[in-house]
Formats: structure tokens, C-alpha cells, sequence
């Protein structure tokens, strides 16, 4: 559940974190990178080059596309990104509706299960954990010890600081975008075999990853990191104890109490150079 929360939240991080677009269609675009693994699979391609690179492609240039028609002409103005981008997860529902219908679809995981005592243990889950931690890991790096990294952090604090480095902040913005949701699509790519994916299915990404973005704080890797340990050790363990929908409510209940303790964010007052 952590690494699922990190997952699913990294390409809303990375846009909400250096542009304050908020992206009502994120969970669409996870979506699509699942749907478009499945496709890719049931075509006959080889399922790791299809979640791996196929649908983070197809969803960067989704996201381009969309950055370049809608979001560019909307930035600094929240409401009107929200209600467009809202219209965008629309769109896009109605779309996979057409192309794949209402029924679920899914992909069969390429790793089993493997025997540990009397335990049967998730291969596949496994490496989702390990995707996650590679992934935050390379983030990590890029953003302390890159010329993009730089630029990264420089707009976080606003795009003054990008065009005093020399680079055109709407630019950086687009890259940015389409940057996030290629994280969007890899997260639905690599999550498409562990559940069936219904074209409704936005809904449950989007709702998550909105939680650990906005309780992590304005720290892109160590806030989302922090809010996704926390938030998937509370969800499993009351999902352990008295069912999933218990699980999500405690997710809830514990995002109200930490958004009211601390408005910023878990790390809001503490990291401010964009790790």
C-alpha cells in the first residue's frame, strides 16, 4: 500500500508542487496508463515493455497535448485549471468507455507467488516496491545533483526564479506537465495487473493521491514519501482489523486531522528546496 500510494502519487507531486496546477484528470491519466498496458498485451507486446515504456509515453504525450490546449492558457488561475482539467477526466472517461466499454479488463501479473514457510507471498507486489523505491530514488537524484534538478527547485518558488536562470518558465511548465504524466502513466502501467480496470476507475487514484500530496506538504519526495508510509501502514492496518472500507475511512479521518494540525503539510515547515 505505500509503495501503491507513492505510486499513484509522484506525477501530481511533481505538477502540483512546481506549477500549483491542480490536475482533476490525474486519476484519468494513471487510468490510461493501465488501460494502454492492457492493450498493448492483449495486441501480443511483451507486458514489461509496455508498462515500463509504452504507457508512460502515450501518457506524456496525452498530457503535452492537454498542457498545450488547455492548462498553458490557465496557470495562476486555480479554479478555472480545476473545472477544465475536471471536464478533461470527463472526456476521458467517456473515451475509454467508447474504446474498451463498462465492462473490467485486466492483465495477468508476470511474476507469481513464491512459498516463504506457510506463507504465500505476492511476487508482483514486490516489485512494485521495488519500481516505488527506484523511482523516488532517481527523483531524488535528479532533483539534487541535475541542471534539470536546479531548474526543478528554482520553479517551485515561482517562475521569476526560472527566467532569472535563463529558461522560459511556460517552457519548463509544459516539459513539467508532460514530465508528471509520464509518472502518472508508469504508475498505472505498473499497477494495471493487480486489479481489474474499470473506465470509473480515476476516481479511487485520484482521491488517494490527492490526500498524500496535500498532507505531505511542499516537499516533492521526502513529503510524499512521509504521507504515503503513513498513510498505507494506518489503511492497512485498520483494513487488517475491520475491513478496506474501515481502511479508507481511517485514511480520511487521519488526512482531517493532519491538514487541521498542520495546514502546511507534514513537511511543509521544514523542507523548502523542493526534496
Amino acid at each position: 500500500m505505500i509503495a501503491f500510494l507513492a505510486l499513484i502519487s509522484a506525477g501530481l507531486a511533481i505538477v502540483f508542487g512546481m506549477m500549483r496546477v491542480i490536475n482533476l484528470a490525474h486519476g484519468e491519466f494513471v487510468m490510461l496508463g493501465g488501460y494502454t498496458t492492457i492493450a498493448c498485451v492483449k495486441a501480443g507486446w511483451n507486458v514489461w515493455l509496455a508498462m515500463l515504456v509504452v504507457s508512460p509515453l502515450v501518457v506524456a504525450a496525452w498530457g503535452l497535448l492537454a498542457e498545450r490546449l488547455i492548462i498553458r492558457f490557465l496557470y495562476g488561475r486555480m479554479i478555472d485549471t480545476m473545472l477544465a482539467t475536471w471536464g478533461l477526466s470527463l472526456l476521458m472517461i467517456g473515451g475509454i468507455t467508447l474504446v474498451f466499454g463498462s465492462s473490467a479488463v485486466s492483465v495477468p501479473a508476470p511474476i507469481g507467488g513464491y512459498q516463504v514457510g506457510d506463507y504465500q507471498m505476492g511476487g508482483y507486489n514486490l516489485f512494485i516496491v521495488a519500481v516505488a523505491t527506484l523511482l523516488f530514488l532517481v527523483l531524488w537524484v535528479l532533483l539534487r545533483f541535475t541542471r534539470a534538478g536546479l531548474v526543478a527547485r528554482g520553479a517551485m518558488q515561482g517562475p521569476e526564479v526560472v527566467a532569472a536562470l535563463g529558461y522560459d518558465p511556460r517552457r519548463v511548465y509544459m516539459l513539467t506537465f508532460a514530465f508528471g504524466a509520464a509518472l502518472s502513466g508508469l504508475a498505472g502501467g505498473v499497477l494495471a495487473p493487480l486489479t481489474g480496470l474499470l473506465p470509473s476507475s480515476g476516481g479511487a487514484y485520484i482521491a488517494k493521491a490527492f490526500i498524500t500530496v496535500i498532507t505531505g506538504g511542499a516537499a516533492v519526495i521526502s513529503g510524499t514519501l512521509s504521507s504515503s508510509v503513513l498513510f498505507g501502514f494506518v489503511n492497512q492496518f485498520f483494513s487488517f482489523e475491520a475491513g478496506p472500507v474501515v481502511g479508507e475511512l481511517a485514511m480520511l479521518a487521519l488526512a482531517i486531522v493532519l491538514l487541521r494540525l498542520m495546514p502546511q503539510g507534514i513537511t511543509g515547515r521544514f523542507f523548502r528546496n523542493g526534496t
